[in-house]
C-alpha cells in the first residue's frame, strides 16, 4: 500500500470507535489525547503525525499483525528473527510492496518446516566434492609436469633479480637510507614531510627494524615493478575494447575478493617454499588496482581531445602514447600507490611461505604468544606503508604544482 493510501487523519478511526462505544454507554466525553484537533493544529501534533505516517495500517492490516503474533507465541517456534523481520518490513516501509511479499515469505517460510531447512539439498544435487576432486588432479597433473621447469625459472628469478636487489639493500649503511629517503620526500613533497620520513625511519632504526624493512622492501619493489609491467598494457587494452574489459573484469574481482591462502596452495605446490611464491602471489593480489586504474584513466580522457588530436593526424599509437597515457597519468600513478599498498598488505601472509621481512617478525609474535614483538613488527610495516604512501602520493601530482607548494612551504 502507497503512503498516499493511509488514511491521511492518523489516529482518527480510533478516536472515532472510541467515541462510539462511549456513546454506547451513554458517554459523551472524548477519548484525552485524542480529541477532534486536526494534526496541523500545533507544531507538536504536526510532528507527530508525520512521525506516525509510517506506522499507520488499515483493519485489516492491524488483524493480521494481531493474529501472527498470537500464533506466533502460541506455537513453539524457534525462528524470531524472521517474525523481527516481518513485522519491521511491514510497519516501517508500509510504500514498498516488494518489501512486504519479501516479508511475508520470510514468514511464511518459517511455519512450512516440513520443506527442510538450509542444508536440506537433495544429495544428487551437490556437485562441491566431485568438482574438487577434479581441480586436485589438474593441480597434481601440472606438479609433476610442469614443476621442474617452473622451479627451475623461479630459482633463476630468485639468483638474477630479488637476491641481488634485497643484498644490495642490506649492504647500505642505515643513515645512508635515511638520508636517500629523506632527500627523496623533500624533493617530491616538501619539508614537513622530509622531517617526518627522517623521525619514522629512526624509530624504525632504534626498534631494530631496519634490516628486515629492506628485505620487505625489495620483495613489494620487485612485485610492484612485475605488477606494473602486467597491469599497464592489461589496463590500456582494457580501455581500448569493452569486451576485453567485460572478460577482464571477473578475472579481476575474482583476484581481489578470492582469499589469499586458496591460490597460495598451488603456487607453494608448484615452486616450494620460498620468496619466489611470495612475490607471485603478492603480485596476484595487488596487479589488479593498477589494472582498474590504468583502464579508468584512459577512458576518461577528453573525447574532443582525442578528437582535435585525430584532426591533425594523429595515429593510433602516437594518440595512445602521446595523448592518452600522458592525461591519464595522475590515475595511473594513483593506481601503483594502490599497487604498493596491496603489497604491504600482503606482507605477513607472504612470510608464512619463506618470505623474511617485517612480516616474519609478526607471525614469529603470534606463534609465540609474544605481543611485544608482533606490535613492533606491525609498527614497522605501519611506518613503511606510511613513508611510501605519502611519497607515491606525491608523485601523482602535477610537477608545477608540487613545485609550487614545496616553494609555499619553504617560504612559510
Amino acid at each position: 500500500m502507497a503512503v498516499k493510501d493511509i488514511n491521511p487523519n492518523g489516529f482518527g478511526y480510533l478516536r472515532r470507535a472510541w467515541d462510539s462505544a462511549l456513546k454506547a454507554f451513554g458517554v459523551e466525553q472524548p477519548v484525552p489525547g485524542l480529541a477532534a484537533e486536526s494534526p496541523n493544529s500545533s507544531m507538536a501534533s504536526k510532528a507527530f503525525h508525520y512521525a506516525t505516517l509510517r506506522l499507520r495500517l488499515p483493519a485489516w492490516g492491524w488483524a493480521a499483525l494481531l493474529i501472527s503474533i498470537i500464533v506466533w507465541y502460541v506455537l513453539p517456534i524457534p525462528h524470531w528473527p524472521n517474525l523481527a523481520g516481518f513485522l519491521v518490513i511491514w510497519f516501517l516501509v508500509p510504500a514498498a510492496p516488494w518489501l512486504r511479499v519479501l516479508g511475508i515469505g520470510l514468514f511464511i517460510g518459517t511455519f512450512v518446516t516440513l520443506l527442510g531447512d538450509a542444508g536440506s539439498v537433495p544429495e544428487s544435487w551437490l556437485i562441491g566434492k566431485d568438482i574438487g576432486n577434479w581441480l586436485d588432479d589438474r593441480v597434481d597433473w601440472m606438479v609433476s609436469h610442469w614443476r621442474p621447469t617452473l622451479k627451475t625459472g623461479s630459482d633463476e628469478f630468485l639468483r638474477r633479480a630479488l637476491l641481488p636487489l634485497e643484498q644490495w639493500l642490506l649492504g647500505l649503511p642505515w643513515w645512508l637510507v635515511i638520508g636517500v629517503t629523506t632527500g627523496i620526500a623533500y624533493k617530491v613533497v616538501g619539508r614537513r614531510l622530509a622531517i617526518v620520513t627522517a623521525s619514522l625511519l629512526l624509530v624504525l632504526t632504534v626498534l631494530n627494524l631496519m634490516e628486515p624493512a629492506l628485505s620487505t622492501f625489495a620483495i613489494v619493489v620487485i612485485a610492484t615493478f612485475i605488477s606494473a609491467a602486467l597491469g599497464i598494457p592489461l589496463g590500456i587494452l582494457s580501455a581500448q575494447s569493452n569486451r576485453f574489459q567485460s572478460v577482464l573484469r571477473p578475472v579481476l574481482d575474482t583476484a581481489q575478493t578470492m582469499p589469499s591462502f586458496v591460490y597460495l596452495v598451488p603456487v607453494v605446490m608448484l615452486l616450494g617454499i620460498g620468496k619466489v611464491p611470495a612475490v607471485i602471489a603478492t603480485v596476484i593480489y595487488a596487479v589488479p588496482p593498477m589494472i582498474r586504474l590504468t583502464d579508468l584513466g584512459i577512458r576518461q580522457v577528453d573525447p574532443e581531445l582525442l578528437e582535435a588530436a585525430r584532426s591533425f593526424g594523429a595515429t593510433r599509437m602516437q594518440l595512445l602514447l602521446k595523448v592518452q597515457v600522458p592525461l591519464a597519468m595522475p590515475t595511473i600513478m594513483a593506481g601503483l600507490n594502490q599497487t604498493v599498498m596491496m603489497a604491504l598488505a600482503m606482507v605477513v601472509i607472504a612470510s608464512m611461505i619463506g618470505a623474511r621481512g617485517l612480516g616474519i617478525e609478526v607471525l614469529n609474535g603470534i606463534n609465540r604468544l609474544d605481543f611485544g614483538r608482533g606490535l613492533l613488527g606491525g609498527i614497522g610495516i605501519v611506518i613503511m606503508a606510511v613513508v611510501i604512501d605519502r611519497i607515491s602520493q606525491g608523485l601523482v601530482k602535477d610537477p608545477m604544482a608540487r613545485d609550487g607548494a614545496g616553494e609555499g612551504e619553504d617560504a612559510r
